[in-house]
Order: C-alpha cells, then structure tokens, then sequence
C-alpha cells in the first residue's frame, strides 16, 4: 500500500501542508472550521501522524500525570475514566501513579515530574508529592488538584461541594425525626474529612442540636471502618439513630455489619452514604448517598490541565466545585420511636 503522507492530507483538505502541520500540533491556534476540514481529510486518508516528530516539534512529551492515594477505590477509578476521556480527545496520554496509601512510593513520581517526563499532573492525594527535599513544585509543571483541593496559590482545583452536602444530610435526618446521630468518618488529616466533617458540624448547629447528640467514629475511607463502627454501636446503650458515613464504603460496611446482628435498616438505624459509587446501587437495602459526579469531575480536571498547558488560562481563574445529589433510597426513614433514648441494646 502507498505510504500516506502529509502532502496527501493537505491536497485532500485544499490546505496547504503546514496548515495541515498546525492542527495536527497546535490545534488550539487554528479556526475551528480549519480544524475540522484538516482532520476529516486524515479520517478519509488513514493518514497517522508522526507522534515522534509531532514531540519533537512541540517540545511537550503529549503525557499526562495522575497520582491517585488508593487504585482500589471506586471513586477514584471512575474520575480516572472521566481525565483518559478528556485526555484522548486532545491526543494525549495518561500515566497512572497509584500511591497506594504510601507515602514512600511517592518519590518516584517526583523524579518523574522534575525529568519533565510529562506535561503536566492531575493530584487526587490533597497535596504536593516531595521526595526529600524536593517538590513537585520543582518542576514548574502545570498542577491541578482534583476531588481534595490544594490550597496553594498557582494550583485550580477541581472538587466537589462536600461542605454543603453534609449539611444537608443532617437537615435530611433530622426532618425524618431523628434526634440522636452518628458520623462515620473518612481518612484523618484529609482535606476531604475536613470539608465533611466540618458540614456535619454545621448542620448539627442549623438544626438546633449539640455536640452531646452526636458520636464520632474515625478511620479511613474503607469498608472496615464502617464495620469497626458498627461495632462500637452494637455496644452503645443509646444507639444513634441516624448515621452519616463520610464514604459510601464505609456505609456499607456498617449496614452488613448491623444487619447481620438483627439490626434493621432504616426501622432501627438510618444511614446515608457519600460518592454514589455502583456497589451502592446494589446493596440490599439500596443506600441513601450523595452522588458525586465522577466522570465530570475527572473530565474538567483534565480540562484544565490542559487549559494550563497551553497557556490559555491562568491558575487562579480556575477553582471549580461542582454539585453533588441526595439519592433517597432505601436505607434511610422515619423515626419509629418518638422518645430515641429508649432505643436500648437491640431485643429483636
């Protein structure tokens, strides 16, 4: 078969080769029209454009870095879909630098970014990775924080509303009659924890209540904290009767663990999860939680990144928070009991 080059694709568009040699590299500084007649005559073509030389040419590497704390987790798992999307479209590729909650294995990726190795780097670990006395800063690549915000000047961050959403959670409970509560919390020392921790509070103040109506239960954002907790509320002698679980993982885990001690969700303990990850659709009874719009969140940050790296826009223009939504279903309702401390060690 012929070899296609970039002559072909110009004759076929009607363009001239280094416009087709623009789009191709710089797209952002073509007309739209331009781009789109350029790039259906290399669809037509099959013409498949030199990546090496394209590097070469444009001095960027067309990678992208993102660092995640725990590969594991769903949620992460689902932003990462949402940045690759976004990455793909603009010719991009995606390196994936999973932490794996140790603070160890973060220097290799440090190395990484001061090799300039990549173009830039999306954060979901609520800070800067260092190894010794060097930053990622260092590297005077663009950065982006998404999902934990980074609050440090030159870094957009891309998060959700996790101060507003568990506010409203306990407005939620208390307006089903519930008057004693529970907070099941996520990773201590998280910017995350903070943000919902710190609604909570909020909450329990607007709706007239005290820190004396509440119990803490700490640990990170796994299932084994919610079953650490359901645990301690097994041996409480005033229960709470409605519970907010700072990770739908950690929801979950406190729902199996009380129900398989004859504990009833919602009749006896109402629970409302955070992040609407897809196990939460499947859970028997079906949870209550705050979906977070994942795919979006890992697309816009993606988007800034890129933004960033093509100098068209400057980092303290961008700090976005997108909404979250109360899903209502089956593990949460109505106080049954009107005075909650008579809801003693369970009898059923």
């Amino acid at each position: 078969m012929k070899e296609i080059r970039i002559a072909d694709v110009a004759r076929l568009a009607g363009v001239s080769t280094a416009t087709v040699s623009r789009v191709l590299s710089d797209p952002d500084k073509v007309r739209q029209k331009t781009h789109d007649l350029v790039m259906e005559a290399v669809q037509r073509s099959g013409y498949i454009p030199n990546s090496t030389a394209q590097k070469l040419r444009t001095r960027r590497t067309m990678n992208v870095l993102v660092i995640a704390p725990r590969l594991t987790n769903p949620v992460f798992a689902e932003i990462l879909r949402g940045v690759d999307d976004e990455l793909t479209q603009s010719g991009y590729g995606i390196i994936i630098g999973n932490l794996d909650n140790r603070r160890e294995r973060e220097a290799r990726y440090v190395d990484l970014a001061l090799s300039r190795q990549v173009d830039g780097v999306l954060l979901l670990t609520g800070y800067i990775p260092e190894n010794g006395a060097r930053s990622m800063r260092d590297s005077g690549l663009p950065i982006v924080a998404m999902c934990a915000a980074i609050h440090e000047d030159g870094i957009p961050n891309v998060v959700v509303q996790d101060r507003e959403a568990t506010r409203k959670a306990v407005e939620y409970l208390a307006r089903l009659g519930h008057r004693r509560f529970g907070y099941i919390s996520g990773t201590l020392g998280s910017i995350i924890e903070a943000e919902r921790f710190a609604g909570f509070c909020e909450g329990i103040a607007a709706a007239g209540f005290s820190w004396d109506d509440f119990v803490r239960w700490e640990g990170p954002f796994v299932f084994s904290t919610g079953v650490a907790a359901a645990e301690a509320f097994l041996q409480m002698r005033d229960r709470p009767t409605g519970i907010f679980a700072a990770c739908d993982e950690s929801a979950i885990g406190f729902i199996k663990h009380v129900r398989a001690e004859r504990i009833r969700v919602p009749q006896d303990v109402s629970v409302i999860g955070f992040d609407g990850i897809e196990y939460a659709d499947y859970t028997e009874p079906t949870l209550t939680t705050f979906r977070q719009p994942l795919h979006e969140l890992g697309r816009v940050g993606a988007d800034v990144l890129l933004k960033l790296i093509h100098n068209q826009m400057k980092p303290e223009d961008w700090s976005i928070r997108l909404p979250v939504t109360l899903l209502e279903r089956e593990t949460t309702g109505p106080v049954l009991h009107k005075d909650y401390k008579s809801l003693r060690r369970s009898t059923v």
